[in-house]
Parts: C-alpha cells; structure tokens; sequence
C-alpha cells in the first residue's frame, strides 16, 4: 500500500484534539455556535429560558399552533432576550474596519431616531424624545469595537442587558397588546406602536451583526437606506421612496417584513427539527450512523475517506450546520483518513465536501428546504422525494473522486476485523432508528413538518430508555450509555433553543429586505438587469458557437444561469445558506422566470450554489474547521473540497437542461437519458480532476473528459452522443490498460 508523507505536527495535532478543542473550532468557524459559557445565575437564567422555548414549541406542534402573528411573536420574544445573553459581543478582525462600520451603524440608527422623533414630536413628551435619541447612541456605542463594552471573558456586559431586555419588549410588547394593534385598531397605529418598531429595527439589525457577522446586517441596512433614498437614486434604481414612518409600519406591524415567511418557518418548522437533530445526537444516533457507514463503505479502497462520505451524508440529514457536521464526524473520520494514506488536506477536503451534502439530503435538508416549501407551496414531503436524485448526484461524484484518489495512491480498504457487522450494530442500536423511522413514515404520509417533528422527539426521548428496560429484563444487549437522563434532556433542549437564535436573527434581519422589495419593486429590476446583460452576452456570443448548434435563446439562458450561480457563490460567500436562500429567491429567482424555467428548477438551482458556498474559497468554513482537525492549509483545503463538491456545482445545470430529474413535466426517455449521461458526465470529470481511471491519464485525455464531462451537463442529444462516445473510449483504453498492468 502506497502512503503519503505526512507531517508529524498535522497527525499529532489531529490525533490529540479534544472534545474542548473541537467546540473551540466549532465556534470558531461558526458563527451561528459562537454561544458564551455561561455560569451562576446567569447559566441557570438562560437554560430556564431556552428549555421553556422548546417546550412552548414542543407543546405547540403536538397541541396546535397559536395564530400566525403570536406564534411569531412569542418565538421572536424569547429569542431576542436570549440573543444578546448567549452571543459575545463580536471583535472585528481589523480594527480600523471595525471603528469604520461601528460609526457607520451609528450613524444609520441616529438617522432613524431623528426621523422617528421628527414624525412624533408634537404627540410624545420630551423625555421620549430624548430616550430614543438615547436607544440610537446605546446603539451606536455596541456597534463600535469598544472593548470595555464587550463583558469580561464569558460575562455579559453592561450593555447586554438593556439590550436584551428591549430585544424581548418590542416582541412582547405586540403579544401583550396583540388585540389592541391588530384588531381594534388595525390600520391606525398609535405613536407608541411606531417607536417600538423603530426599536426593533436598530435591534435586529444589531443581533443579525452580533450572529452572523457583518455581511448580512450590512445587507438589511442597505435595503433600508435603499428604500428611503429612492427619489435621489440614478436610473432603474429610483422609485417614489418611504421615510421611517412607513418602513417601520411595513416592517413590524405586518407580516411582509420582520414577522414574515421566514420567521413563520424558523418558528413552525425549522425549530422543532433542529430540536429533533440535537437530541437525535444525544442519544447517539450519529455513532449508529457511523457503524453504518463503515459496514456499507470501509471494506473497499480507501474504506475510511468512504466512510467519511457516507456517514457524513447520514449525519447531515439530522445535522442543519456544515460546520458542525464536519466537526463531529470529522473528529473521527480525518484522523482515520490519514492513518490509511490520504493527506491531511485530502481527508479534511472530504469530510466538508460530504459535510455540506446534509443541508441538501433528505429527509431533513436543512433550514432552506422548509423555507422553499413554504415559499413555493409545495408540501414538504413532494420537496423531500423531488431532492433525491440530485443528492445522489452530489454524493457520487464526491465517491468517485474519493475512489479514484485511493486507486492513485494504491490504498486498501479496512481490515475486516474492523468492519462491524449489520446485526450486531441493530442488536445495539435499533431503538435509535425507530424516531427517525416514524417521522420520516409520517411525512411521507403528508403528515406536516411539524407534527412529524413532535412524534420524532417524543419518540427519541422515549426510546432512548429501552435500553434500561430490556437490559433489566435480560433481553437483547443494546446500548444504553445514550439515555435521555433529566440531565441530558435539559442539555438538549437548551442546546436546540440555543441553536435556533442565529437563523432566527437571520431571518428577522432578512426580512427587511423582502419587505422593501414588495415595497419598491426591487426584485424586478434585479432580474430585468440579469436578462438584459444575459441578452447582451448572448448575441455577442451566437457568431461564435459553430453550426449554429445551441441557438441565441440557449446561449442566453447558458449566461443567464452563469451569472445567477456567480450571484450566488458570492453572496453566500459572507452569509449562511438559509438566509442566501431567502434573498436569492427573493430578487433573483423571477429572472430565471422569462426564459421558461420551471418556478422548482429555478429555485433548487439557487439553493445548491447558495449551499456551495459552505466549502467556496475564500470563505469556505467547513473547509476550514475540517483543516484546522486535519493540520492542513486552509485555503488549499477549500480549494480541494470545491473540487470534491464538483457533483453540487453541476446538478443545478443538469436540472434546468432536464427537469425530469425533478419528476418536473416527467419523461421517461428524458429522465433516463439525463439519469445515463448525468452519470457518465461525473464520472468523466471525477477521473480528469484526480488524473487517474485505471491508470495515470495523459494531460490530453484530463483535457478531454474534461470538456465532454462539462457538454454532457447540457443534455443535447449530438452533444450527449459525441461527448458520451469520446468518454467510453478513453476510459475504455485505461480500464484495458490498467488490466494489462494488474497481469
């Protein structure tokens, strides 16, 4: 067997890693776990708090939804309080970028406190004038990277307080007067009623910063200020424009902005799945999950990087967090890679690629999936099925590229004392499954999300004690170190709360832009200026293609489709999927619409390239914390995962070309047909990027799959047929010779 050298510093470091190591690299390269160690009061504070949230949403999915807006509020109420106790104050990286952006969101909230006081200063005292001018310097002052300001070490400071106090009252405040604001005097909103959304606004903005980083906070202030300047912007960009007064009326007193679609799916859907997710790991399904892989996939060449593929996969579908995917399994499965021959880079590379493949696997997905349903009114258990070729493709191509390295370097698969066997990983595991069993069997059923959900957890708690019954009795040999003790059902559900602040915060702060769009129209001319330019490109283009093969029509569409994916990358490059999501379908999906493309095809194209992201240069964060476990390069590790997520990359094109692999319009000769060359065309590119089939390819023959594999992605039938045949031969004449070799 052929091994690679490895450096001594990356083994050891990998091999000596922690628990307290890894929830460091966790929070590190993950924003939205970036949660304080809280203690005393305090801790008891928080986890009092964040256990009585899942428990309302627990109750609620069982027992009935409150209506729209106060299920919204409630959920927001408790978050908001909790965001700015569990989140650090966050330290920029530069501080001269820092000071610039502090002043920067300062200026931004004292315009809207001057705009406020302005509308309202006839019909409120002084001293209300002064406490908003107040709120917007409170403001100001956390924005700026004052480290006085920031706690001590896990401690809140003195400005987290009133912050979160205020982050709990504006939501509270529309529970507490729910029949006032929206039934006795619904379209007349009182002075009291503006302030507190002017509130809101400065403070989501805030939390989103505090959460997610600064891209999207500056995101959501652009819309606003876009929104108010509107008069005095050039060209397509200019419309009637809105002050405070409206904004702030849109925003918060309606459902179109703060309160809107994504809150209701955080609130509805997504909560009780992450909640399903992390007491699923508690009760240690996420080791049945790596038995498993290690049976299906460690016995053949480079077992353990297969083993990394599939169990990552398996993981993913209960785990919404790449990161923390990449994290978990890959603690196990990078160490293990590199004791076998693969290099650090490579093995890291692997388990983010496969990592990322969660947020797109059924039955779960991730956060974006339940937004997608709610958004295109497609019942969540279509959108499940609809999903599952196109993960197949994302897994395939990351198991080939896998294959085909190990092949290169010579690397066997495990031993087979190591490779566990399928009844004895059931006689100790087989009560796990039966939650995730039942709710998948529920959805299928066209139960909803969210009652599925609820039988899942109270199916993973109960199920969780078998093990203490039937060892008692003497009956079977299961495993019961996973039992959901009080202790560890407490931890769990605080840690499912816990998880839930970031993408609520998100969506909050992403909701200021689809309101201004609904307001100004802005989705439009983002996607007329998208068909423009394609159209422009396009004509450019025509003379060039020979034979006239594709048409202007199809090389437009072709740019069309290049310069979403671009948009994509790059804004999913700074902010996390679900939120890339909402704003992608938001103002880009529509221009996709004029070229024919089904609404389901258009929308599952932005939602793989906004999931890309996660494993993009030069942000690609699970690459990283896999890096940081595996000792290697962090940004040629990204590098290497961008190329093992090369199956991701191609299948929103193979889908716009044949939609069949969405059961969209079914054809069986087309769905069998894009299914043969989708297949080949991966592999094609799998043997090309890794340079190996049966034997070492000749840089003319990577040249050559290469552009048939990327041709056959178009699924043209000359295209397919010429490209299909230039593949076979050339993988047929390696297979031959690598069989002359191996004689």
């Amino acid at each position: 067997m052929t091994v690679n050298n490895q450096s001594a510093t990356g083994d050891a470091r990998a091999g000596e890693m922690h628990q307290e190591d890894l929830d460091n690299l966790i929070k590190e390269f993950d924003n939205e776990s970036n949660f304080r160690d809280t203690s005393g009061l305090l801790k008891l504070f928080i986890t009092v708090t964040c256990v009585s949230l899942s428990l309302f949403h627990v109750y609620t999915a069982g027992f009935g939804l409150l209506n729209e807006i106060s299920h919204r509020t409630v959920h927001m109420t408790f978050i908001m309080g909790l965001l700015f106790l569990v989140f650090p104050k966050r330290a920029p990286k530069r501080l001269g970028v820092g000071v610039v952006l502090g002043l920067a969101y300062g200026a931004f909230y004292l315009i809207v406190a001057h705009q406020l006081v302005g509308a309202f200063a006839s019909q409120m005292p002084a001293y209300a004038s002064f406490g908003i001018y107040g709120f917007a310097v409170l403001m100001a002052l956390s924005a700026l990277p004052l480290k006085f300001l920031g706690g001590r070490g896990n401690k809140p400071g003195w400005l987290d307080w009133p912050l979160a106090i205020l982050g709990a009252g504006f939501s509270g405040y529309l529970v507490f007067f729910f029949e006032d604001i929206f039934i006795t005097n619904i379209g007349f909103p009182q002075t009291l009623d503006y302030l507190m959304g002017g509130i809101a606004v400065m403070l989501v903005i805030e939390g989103a910063r505090r959460t997610m980083g600064e891209s999207l906070s500056i995101i959501g202030v652009v819309s606003l200020l876009y929104a108010m300047l509107g008069p005095d912007l050039p060209g397509v960009l200019a419309h009637r424009g809105y002050d405070i007064v409206r904004l702030v009326e849109h925003l918060y007193l309606g459902t179109e902005g703060i309160y809107g679609i994504a809150i209701g799916v955080v609130a509805t859907y997504v909560f009780h799945f992450v909640l399903f997710g992390v007491l699923a790991q508690a009760s240690g399904l996420g080791q049945l999950f790596i038995e498993l892989a290690t049976l299906l996939a460690g016995r053949y060449s480079g077992g353990p990087a297969k083993v990394s593929v599939v169990s990552s996969g398996f993981f993913g579908m209960i785990s919404g967090s790449p990161v923390a995917n990449t994290v978990t399994t890959g603690a196990f499965t990078i160490p293990m890679m590199k004791r076998y021959g693969f290099s650090g880079r490579f093995a890291a590379a692997t388990e983010a690629a496969a990592s990322c493949g969660g947020q797109i696997t059924p039955p779960i997905m991730g956060a974006s999936a339940f937004v997608m349903s709610e958004m295109l009114g497609v019942p969540y258990n279509e959108l499940i099925l609809i999903a599952i070729i196109p993960a197949a493709f994302h897994y395939l191509a990351t198991l080939c590229m896998v294959h085909f390295e190990a092949k290169r370097l010579g690397l066997k698969g495990m031993p087979a004392q190591d490779i566990p066997r399928f009844w004895d990983i059931m006689s100790r595991h087989w009560h796990q499954t039966v939650p995730l069993i039942v709710m998948v069997t529920l959805l299928l059923m066209q139960y909803t999300p969210f009652m599925s959900a609820f039988w899942g957890i109270v199916l993973t708690v109960v199920c969780s004690y078998i093990p203490l019954v039937f060892n008692k009795l003497g009956i079977g040999k299961l495993d019961a170190e996973s039992v959901l003790t009080p202790k560890r059902l407490i931890f769990s559900l605080e840690e499912g709360a816990k998880q839930s602040i970031a993408i609520t915060a998100a969506c909050a702060c992403v909701g200021f832009l689809l309101g201004v769009t609904t307001l100004t129209g802005l989705g439009f001319k983002f996607s007329g200026a998208i068909v423009g330019l394609a159209h422009d490109f396009g004509a450019f283009l025509t003379p060039f293609v020979p034979f006239d093969l594709l048409g202007e029509s199809s090389i437009t569409l072709f740019v069309a489709l290049l310069l979403v994916a671009v948009a994509c990358i790059l804004m999913g490059a700074g902010i996390p999927t679900t939120p890339t999501y909402i704003i992608l379908a938001s103002i880009v999906a529509p221009a996709l619409d004029d070229f024919g493309i089904a609404l389901l095809a258009s929308h599952f194209f932005i939602f793989y390239y906004g999931v890309l992201a996660d494993v993009t240069p030069p942000v690609a964060l699970a690459a990283y914390a896999g890096a940081g476990i595996g000792g290697s390069d962090p940004m040629k590790t990204g590098v290497t995962a961008f190329r093992l997520s090369m199956g991701k990359a191609l299948v929103p094109f193979m889908i716009i070309y044949a939609p069949s692999l969405l059961f969209l319009n079914f054809n069986a000769m087309e769905f069998a047909l894009a299914l043969s060359s989708g297949i080949l065309c991966i592999v094609a590119l799998s043997a090309a990027y890794i340079g190996y089939f049966s034997v070492e390819l000749q840089k003319y023959e990577k040249v050559l799959l290469t552009i048939a594999g990327l041709v056959l992605v178009g699924n043209h039938p000359l295209f397919i047929a010429g490209s299909g045949l230039v593949v076979l031969l050339i993988l047929l004449k390696n297979y031959r010779a690598g069989q002359l070799q191996t004689a």
